[in-house]
């Protein structure tokens, strides 16, 4: 008897384990779960700010003015990605005949927020190209890829300028933040087609600009979360966040970049964009804007900011005919 009792306690005690490894276990795979779900909605559906608030901001900053923008010839372009959807493009041509230049915002913003760099490059002779992200603005599209898709769709506005103006046609491509990886994407891994580039404040890869905003939002980068927002990324969306590396991509650019960055800028880091600089052959310069955080080197140092952009210009002969 004392027997079969141990014989019977001795199952229960190997049930209740099985049960407590098989709950354990169910309650990991929900966590990775919820915990994938979360950060991929972060990355791939960031909030974007309202497009009226944008407006009002550039307005009340000086760096907008509606009538003057509803005075330049201009004409809009919708334009169709290899994927199907359709981008809201603005073509204005103040100087016909003239090089173009391409303007791509950074996450969250629209168009109008390129009008103040805009400006600077209509002054200085060029026609411009103002274009909506997929998912921004008045563009289609349901999720962001930083980069990604961006690079294609940013091939299909090239495309439809050479349509329309010839393989003759010269222009450059102007970038801030996710805007900046874009192009750096584009040229790097897709065709080296634009005559120049600028680039403002971009990321060198998107795994470690995730590390650094995760040690701002709760002090640490797990490398199992990475894992998960790696392939739970690519389950909802088709790509790798491991293929978002400007850093590498940068390598292959032979045309002439010009690399800005703030110098106070906490959300990219400066040094990413002295690895970027480091890392291009060829035709390059950089300037470090003393102040300003992300994506504010331009409005908080317009001079200096166009003194860069003059001898970006002079130095590789890159200025329109006037």
């Amino acid at each position: 008897m004392d027997s079969r009792y141990s014989k019977n306690s001795q199952l229960r005690r190997t049930s209740t384990i099985k049960k407590t490894v098989i709950s354990g276990g169910s309650a990991a795979i929900l966590l990775a779960a919820g915990a994938g779900i979360y950060m991929s909605n972060r990355i791939l559906y960031m909030r974007k700010k309202a497009d009226a608030s944008i407006v009002e901001r550039e307005t009340k900053a000086g760096r907008f003015n509606r009538h003057i923008y509803d005075l330049l010839p201009k004409e809009d372009v919708w334009i169709t990605t290899a994927d199907g959807i359709r981008l809201k493009s603005v073509f204005i041509t103040p100087n016909p005949g003239n090089s173009y230049v391409i303007f791509c915002h950074g996450v969250t913003e629209h168009k109008i927020n390129s009008i103040k760099y805009m400006n600077l490059f209509l002054k200085r002779g060029f026609n411009a190209i103002l274009y909506d992200h997929r998912r921004h603005g008045e563009s289609e599209g349901t999720f962001t890829s930083y980069g990604h898709f961006e690079k294609r769709d940013l091939k299909a506005v090239v495309d439809e300028l050479i349509r329309r103006e010839g393989d003759h046609v010269r222009f450059g491509i102007h970038g801030e933040s996710m805007g900046a990886v874009t192009l750096l994407l584009y040229a790097g891994t897709v065709e080296d087609r634009a005559d120049f580039y600028v680039a403002d404040c971009p990321f060198s890869e998107f795994g470690k600009q995730i590390q650094h905003q995760m040690n701002r939002e709760i002090g640490w980068a797990p490398r199992f979360l990475m894992t998960i927002a790696e392939w739970t990324v690519w389950l909802r969306a088709r790509y790798k966040l491991s293929e978002l590396s400007p850093l590498k991509a940068v390598r292959n650019i032979e045309k002439p970049v010009l690399f800005i960055h703030s110098q106070d800028d906490d959300f990219i880091l400066p040094e990413m964009t002295e690895a970027l600089f480091k890392e291009k052959n060829g035709p390059k310069e950089l300037y470090m804007a003393p102040n300003g955080v992300h994506a504010q080197s331009y409005n908080e140092n317009p001079e200096q900011y166009e003194e860069a952009i003059d001898h970006f210009l002079m130095k590789y002969e890159l200025s329109p005919e006037r």
